[in-house]
């Protein structure tokens, strides 16, 4: 038989309100008795409702998720943890691309103020690209990324903090000519370049090395190929090969990492290089990839934690909600 609210109640030793607490997430519950609850529901293989909740409190049990690109090793590892964290908690997820264009923006805000979907998680990657500044009446929503803003609420991993400390890591271990990859181009001045841009350059000055504009490489699109491509041009144009290069995705890394190899040169020995967001991948290349790492399942406990309580209650102040990181120190980076 399908399992109950009550089952689950049992199985974690607490009341069938305590279980809804967590499944709603409307009300505070402590981590250590959530976490009893979800083992409890994913031992028991427990399933809310949907249907009868939505009668009850006239939501649709659905929310949004909006990536700009879902082509990427990063879109598929954050959808993921949005899933799990979602189901554990009741609702369900549908997933959008937005493609960085503010009519897709505008259509997913619309139906949410339609109640087609009772919140929206956006990822915009400017405050200028995006719709958000420009809607009144906004419905429950959430940001998650680097777009600076007090409209609504935002989850992310300080990406400026982040890569100065990723910076400083290349520094303490003898580079003093650190190229980036990733840096602002053109068109393409998302807020994630900008913020890790300004932390390296951060971190550069804190040592009291010079910035160099030619060792800021662009990269139009966030790709292995596009990297690749970026670095042989910064090379084939009559760059130095740096002491260190860091890439602001591991997926970049990896494009650079072949263009090393392509041309011979080693890493760690030659050049070190090092990447951002710990993709399931880093750890598995050649050499394995030092990066900054970050729980993408806190990150979605974050941010649909922070949904629920907008969908509560709208009038709540915009909160700034910072995911913890790391530096994961691997062979890439090695002395």
């Amino acid at each position: 038989m399908r399992a109950t609210m009550r089952d689950v109640a049992s199985r974690a030793g607490v009341s069938p309100k305590t279980v809804s607490n967590v499944i709603n997430g409307v009300v505070f519950v402590r981590p250590a008795t959530r976490e009893r609850v979800e083992q409890a529901m994913a031992e028991l293989d427990y399933v809310p409702n949907f249907s009868a909740r939505s009668l009850r409190n006239g939501r649709s049990g659905v929310l949004a998720l909006a990536l700009p690109n879902l082509n990427t090793q990063y879109s598929a590892e954050t959808i993921s943890a949005f899933v799990e964290v979602a189901h554990a908690r009741g609702w369900a997820i549908q997933i959008e691309e937005t493609g960085a264009e503010p009519q897709r923006e505008f259509e997913l805000l619309s139906r949410a103020r339609a109640h087609l979907v009772d919140g929206l998680i956006l990822n915009p990657i400017t405050l200028e690209d995006s719709v958000i500044a420009e809607v009144r009446g906004l419905p429950p929503l959430v940001l998650i990324g680097e777009v600076e803003q007090s409209l609504v609420d935002l989850v992310g991993v300080d990406s400026r903090d982040s890569a100065r400390d990723m910076t400083r890591h290349l520094i303490d271990r003898g580079n003093q000519r650190i190229a980036v990859v990733g840096s602002p181009v053109g068109h393409f001045q998302t807020a994630t370049a900008r913020q890790r841009a300004e932390g390296y350059r951060d971190a550069l000055r804190e040592a009291g090395l010079p910035t160099d504009a030619a060792l800021e490489i662009g990269c139009p699109d966030w790709t292995s190929a596009a990297a690749a491509s970026a670095f042989s041009a910064y090379l084939d144009g009559g760059g130095e090969v740096p002491d260190a290069v860091f890439c602001f995705t591991d997926t970049m890394a990896l494009g650079v990492l072949n263009e090393l190899w392509a041309r011979g040169h080693r890493v760690p020995g030659d050049v070190r290089v090092a990447g951002f967001d710990n993709t399931i991948d880093s750890p598995y290349m050649t050499p394995p990839l030092t990066t900054v790492a970050f729980d993408r399942r806190e990150l979605a406990r974050f941010a649909i934690e922070r949904l629920e309580q907008r969908i509560a209650d709208v009038t709540l102040e915009p909160a700034r909600i910072r995911v913890p990181y790391e530096i994961v120190t691997r062979e890439s980076t090695r002395p």
